[in-house]
């Protein structure tokens, strides 16, 4: 059942293990496993380097970003000193690579981040930036690979193309069946009621721009195109 513990990261009852640490719908799951099948034999070690992530956790992100405590980055990438920059400068920054508390699609059980460990050159890690997956980058055929074949197992990119929202995510997929019925049942108000009693930096400010934001940052921002 669908409810607003679900659609904001607030429960893990509709959740089955992938791997040691990693959990999804039971649906994705299968359908991640055909795709990490099917990604093998065309010579790709397929894994998730993120799945579901709960409101807690999120939120842990979110405040630490908003009150300096973790980096935040510029569109290109670039660490940016938010020291004298106002809430909304912040809140700005932020939404452009990390999802609101309650609002990030890694809650539903559907989404998840990937890479192929293989393609790491010795002694560099995973970044999760866009030049890694584009041309030139470390993942680049896994991407192109992904791009011919995640279709057929129902996933997309709902961040394929940079719309103004949220920036490009190469590595980010989502699972069709389930997420675009959620992307319809979050709305505004849901995330206001997962607030309540909550420790939110911003929240004067986001609270201000809320319909704005949901509309630049969580509708404008993805694509359900096939």
């Amino acid at each position: 059942m669908i409810n607003q513990a679900l659609l904001t990261g607030r429960t893990t009852e509709h959740l089955v293990r992938l791997n040691d640490h990693h959990r999804l719908q039971p649906e994705a799951v299968s359908a991640f496993t055909a795709l990490q099948q099917a990604a093998g034999q065309a010579g790709f070690d397929l894994q998730p380097a993120s799945t579901f992530r709960d409101f807690d956790r999120q939120l842990a992100i979110w405040n630490g970003k908003f009150r300096g405590e973790r980096t935040v980055l510029d569109s290109h990438s670039q660490p940016v000193d938010i020291s004298q920059l106002s809430d909304g400068q912040r809140g700005e920054l932020i939404l452009r690579w990390s999802a609101l508390p309650g609002a990030s699609r890694h809650h539903w059980g559907s989404d998840l981040d990937i890479y192929d460990p293989s393609l790491l050159p010795a002694g560099k890690h995973l970044q999760l930036e866009p030049w890694e997956y584009q041309q030139g980058g470390y993942f680049y055929p896994l991407t192109q690979w992904l791009s011919a074949h995640m279709a057929e197992f129902g996933f997309y990119r709902p961040f394929d193309q940079d719309r103004g929202g949220v920036a490009i995510e190469p590595w980010h997929l989502s699972y069709r069946p389930l997420a675009e019925c959620y992307e319809q049942l979050l709305t505004p108000a849901v995330l206001l009621a997962a607030w309540q009693g909550q420790d939110l930096a911003g929240y004067d400010w986001i609270v201000s721009q809320l319909e704005r934001i949901f509309l630049q940052f969580i509708v404008n921002g993805r694509t359900s195109t096939p």
